[in-house]
Order: structure tokens, then C-alpha cells, then sequence
């Protein structure tokens, strides 16, 4: 590996971010191609069901002629299958190219080095391993819904500065600011879905929509396993899709579905999740949803906000074990990153 193939990497890496929202269940990926350490084509995966980042570099490229004696640089395998488009390890061998530079390899099952293999039984060069560890981090939705048959889990909430997620009849609205809030709904519209529980949906009746951002609303998650939310509730209005997961009803409703479940425990969920292929989802609470994830040790990310309001008495916030990441402030609030180290 060579400082340049860092450098081409690293912007294939900046362009595969331009996708986020919009390619799940397809992972991130962007394609930097290079001619005599010159950028020639460049592109990245757009909009799930559209085309692969491979093959918007390849049409960026002007003069086709420079192809065989071009490397290119993607973030995670080529595939080698027919999915919603055909595979990208064929294009890059059809135009010839040189060299192919990869970041992570593909864990899913139909493609899981069958990429690598095809691009080596072509003669071309290739390298796997440039940055891996960066495109990795930016791919980790997509490989622990693979590598662990579940969604990457992010959990979040707000607390007071004395330590409390709610007062004690549950009402928690408003403990962050409002620039905190636009901050929660950005995130929304990164991730596939949101989650909250009965208690939740009864006493502060959330929409989980995506209001102060532009960008796609995630699928409402609803555990009810009594069905006491009723249809004034907004989680069941048509703003956004929700599914609610009890132990009564099958059926689909307008945008609603709901799903019977026997099990309501945590790894029932995420496997009802998983078969929903949901990659990613935020669990927004209250204390006791909250607690159920991390005692169960199932979670990969926790965001908390924690601002200058006390309640003195209350429900209490949820405790983690894990690493600090990075702590912001945003205004008066301020919000902290950890990561679950546990298992990986």
C-alpha cells in the first residue's frame, strides 16, 4: 500500500457518505478511478435500486480509452451477482481496467469474495485492505447486519442534569434544547428505523418523524403487546410507515402493520427486525425499553444528551459500560457518543 492509494481511498470513502439515507439495505460504497495518479472517474452509490458506485465512476469517465491503464479505488468489494443491477466485478473487467484497490470485503452471502475471485481469475491486480478499518466504521450498519443477522443498534435519549430521563408520571418532553432536536431528527433520517414502547406512545405520543431536516422518515417500531395505543396515537397516523409488533393482531392496516409475537424479549425483536431487513435502528425509549437492550448487552451505539434542567426526582436515566467516543456541546446541552465494545 502506498500514500497515494490512501489518498484515492480516502475519497472514494468521501463520496460512498453521500449516500447515507438513502441506499439501505445496500451498504455505502463510492469509486474513485485513477489514471497516472490523476482522478479520472469518480462516483458513488446514489439511491438503493439505482445504480452501483462502480458504475457511475466508470460513465464519469470521458475518455474510455485510459480504462486499461486505469486503477480503481471502491470502498467495499464489487459484487458479483444479479441483484437490481448486474454485477460490478463484470463491468470493471468488460472496460479492462488495470487495477483494482478494495477497502472491505463484502460479507454478504452472494457476494462474501466471490468479487475478489472473479476480478483475480480476469488478471487483474487487486488489493483488498486499503483503509479497512475506515470503511468498516462507515459500513458497520450494513456488516453487523451480516456478520451478526441483526441491526446495528443506537440508542438515545435525554437526561437531566441530575440524572433523570423523566418526571415521575413519564411525561420527559422538551429536557434538550432545540437545536438538540434538530440534531435527533438529522439522525432519523440517516437510519432505517425508530423505536419506542407502549409507555412511550401513551404519555409523550411521538410522531418519530423527520420534521427539522430534509430527508426520508425512518419505519416506526411499536411494541404493544396489549394493543393499548389506540388510533389517535401519531405513531399510527400516515405521516410515516409503523409496524407494532403484539400479541394479537396480523394484518395491515393504511401504512400500518401490525406483527404477533409470542416472545417479546430483546433478541425476538431484533430477529423480527433482522427478517424485516432492517439495518439500523434507533431505540428512543423510555427508561424501561432503554434498559432492556443494554442489560441484554444488545446495542452498538448510545447518544445522550444530557442538559442544564434538574427534575430532583424521577424516573432514572438509563447507566452504560462502554466507550466514550466523543462528547459536543450544542448550546447548553451536551451530547455524548459511545461505543459497545463488547463482542467485536
Amino acid at each position: 500500500m502506498n500514500h497515494s492509494d490512501e489518498t484515492f481511498m480516502s475519497r472514494a470513502i468521501e463520496l460512498a457518505a453521500l449516500g447515507k439515507g438513502s441506499v439501505s439495505p445496500n451498504p455505502l460504497v463510492g469509486c474513485v478511478i485513477a489514471h497516472e495518479n490523476k482522478i479520472i472517474g469518480e462516483g458513488y452509490h446514489q439511491k438503493y435500486g439505482e445504480a452501483h458506485a462502480e458504475v457511475n465512476a466508470v460513465k464519469s469517465v470521458s475518455n474510455k480509452d485510459l480504462l486499461p491503464r486505469s486503477t480503481a479505488f471502491v470502498t467495499l468489494e464489487p459484487c458479483a451477482h444479479h441483484g437490481k443491477t448486474p454485477p460490478c466485478a463484470d463491468l470493471l473487467i468488460d472496460v479492462g481496467i488495470k487495477k483494482v484497490v478494495i477497502g472491505s470485503k463484502d460479507p454478504f452471502d452472494r457476494v462474501d469474495g466471490k468479487g475478489i475471485q472473479k476480478l483475480k481469475e480476469a488478471g487483474i491486480e487487486t488489493v483488498v485492505g486499503v483503509l479497512e478499518n475506515k470503511t468498516n466504521e462507515q459500513n458497520r450498519r450494513f456488516l453487523t447486519f451480516h456478520k451478526q443477522n441483526r441491526p446495528y443498534v443506537i440508542l438515545k435519549w435525554a437526561q437531566t442534569a441530575d440524572g433523570f430521563i423523566a418526571r415521575e408520571n413519564f411525561d420527559s418532553k422538551w429536557i434538550s434544547n432545540e437545536k438538540s432536536r434538530q440534531l435527533v431528527h438529522k439522525w432519523r433520517a440517516e437510519e432505517d428505523a425508530i423505536l419506542v414502547g407502549k409507555n412511550t406512545a401513551l404519555y409523550d405520543n411521538p410522531s418519530l418523524t423527520v420534521r427539522d431536516w430534509e430527508g426520508r422518515n425512518p419505519t416506526r417500531i411499536l411494541i404493544d403487546p396489549n394493543l393499548e395505543i389506540d388510533d389517535s396515537c401519531n405513531l399510527l397516523n400516515e405521516e410515516a410507515k409503523t409496524i407494532i409488533f403484539n400479541g394479537d393482531k396480523e394484518g395491515e392496516e393504511r401504512s400500518n402493520k401490525w406483527i404477533k409475537m409470542k416472545d417479546f424479549s430483546v433478541e425476538s425483536i431484533l430477529n423480527q427486525l433482522f427478517q424485516l431487513k432492517i439495518q439500523s435502528i434507533i431505540i428512543e425509549g423510555g427508561a424501561k425499553t432503554l434498559n432492556s437492550f443494554i442489560e441484554n448487552d444488545c446495542w452498538d451505539e448510545a447518544r445522550v444528551f444530557t442538559a442544564t434542567s434538574q427534575f430532583e426526582k424521577g424516573i432514572e436515566a438509563p447507566q452504560i459500560d462502554g466507550r466514550l467516543l466523543k462528547k459536543e456541546s450544542i448550546i447548553d446541552d451536551i451530547v455524548e457518543f459511545y461505543r459497545n465494545e463488547h463482542g467485536r
